[in-house]
């Protein structure tokens, strides 16, 4: 990953290189910001791995300057697929039997968020956090006023800019009490993803979100390289003149 990274980051100045949180990818993004280059943590859904990822650039960022060069340019973040959280729990209400107040569900991403955000703040890691997988205007709305970053959709920049939702600083803004228990008390994964220590480090792979995201990323992959290898064939139809 780091050598990928090293290629990718000789393409252009403004190059972010994304690493999964993963066991793997958490020592990667360490090496990877020691060597200068910005990353993306992604594939990350609890506060534990934001935390763990953000410390691990921290030390390689520490690891450059002590070594006297410049970290001037970097503008790392850490990425919380707040969309993937819901629907991990929604995959679990219907796999486990789990009944919940369904108006809650919206809300599981955001608190897992708001959380590490405090967490961030609270400690002034150079990384920013990233906000993913927006699903509905709680992902955008909630978020108003931090310091963060929104990976938004033109489909959904587009709803939001033409909707009536007050623009108004939300993002120290808690998630209701009751919400964040009635959610707890329904899923484990839940508070896994909240607590700050929730998931170990060697837990990020095995992670129920985590499997799930990367079989659907290695699924379009491999879709993609089918259609590259389509369009590359010769149509067996088409005789030359």
């Amino acid at each position: 990953m780091v050598d990928q990274a090293v290629g990718f980051d000789r393409l252009a100045r403004n190059v972010i290189v994304k690493f999964p949180a993963t066991s793997a990818g958490i020592r990667a993004m360490e090496e990877a910001s020691r060597r200068g280059i910005s990353v993306n943590a992604t594939v990350s859904f609890s506060v534990a791995q934001a935390v763990a990822a953000a410390e691990a650039v921290e030390r390689g960022i520490a690891a450059r300057a002590a070594a006297g060069e410049s970290t001037d340019a970097m503008g790392p973040v850490i990425t919380l697929m707040m969309g993937r959280v819901e629907d991990w729990l929604r995959v679990l209400t219907e796999r486990d039997g789990v009944v919940v107040d369904p108006a809650a569900l919206p809300w599981s991403g955001v608190a897992v968020f708001k959380r590490a955000y405090a967490i961030f703040q609270e400690r002034g890691f150079r990384a920013r956090l990233l906000g993913a997988a927006i699903r509905h205007h709680y992902h955008w709305s909630e978020l108003i006023g931090g310091d963060v970053v929104i990976t938004m959709p033109s489909s959904w920049q587009k709803r939001f800019n033409a909707s009536d939702i007050e623009v108004r600083p939300r993002i120290d803004d808690p998630v209701d009490a009751g919400v964040v228990a009635e959610l707890s008390r329904a899923f484990p994964d839940f508070v896994r993803a909240l607590e700050p220590d929730g998931l170990s480090i060697a837990e990020f792979d095995t992670f129920g979100p985590t499997v799930r995201t990367l079989r659907a990323f290695v699924a379009s992959y491999h879709d993609l390289l089918h259609a590259v290898s389509d369009a590359l064939l010769p149509n067996p139809d088409i005789r030359p003149k």
